[in-house]
C-alpha cells in the first residue's frame, strides 16, 4: 500500500474531493514527522505506537576492503503495533 492508496480510501469512504484527501494525509503524516523530530511518542489506539530510541555507537566493516569503521549515534524510529494489529 502507498500513500496513494490511502487517499483513495479517504475519498471512498467520504464525500470530500480527492485534493482535500490528499490535504488531510498529508497534514496528518507531515505532524506525526514533526512529532517524532521532536522526540514525541506516538500512540494510536488499537493500531500501535511509534517512538524514538537512541541508536548506540558501534564498529562496522567495509565489505569491499575489510576496514573497520566507526558508527556514530544516532535515533531510529521504532514501532510497536497494538493488540489488534498483532492478531491480524
Amino acid at each position: 500500500m502507498i500513500k496513494l492508496d490511502i487517499v483513495n480510501n479517504v475519498v471512498g469512504r467520504t464525500n470530500i474531493t480527492r485534493t482535500k484527501a490528499e490535504q488531510a494525509v498529508e497534514t496528518v503524516f507531515e505532524a506525526m514527522k514533526n512529532a517524532l523530530g521532536r522526540g514525541q511518542r506516538i500512540e494510536l489506539r488499537r493500531f500501535g505506537v511509534f517512538n524514538v530510541k537512541p541508536r548506540k555507537t558501534g564498529i562496522g566493516r567495509n565489505p569491499k576492503t575489510g576496514e573497520e569503521v566507526s558508527i556514530p549515534p544516532g535515533k531510529a524510529v521504532r514501532f510497536k503495533p497494538g493488540k489488534e494489529l498483532q492478531s491480524l
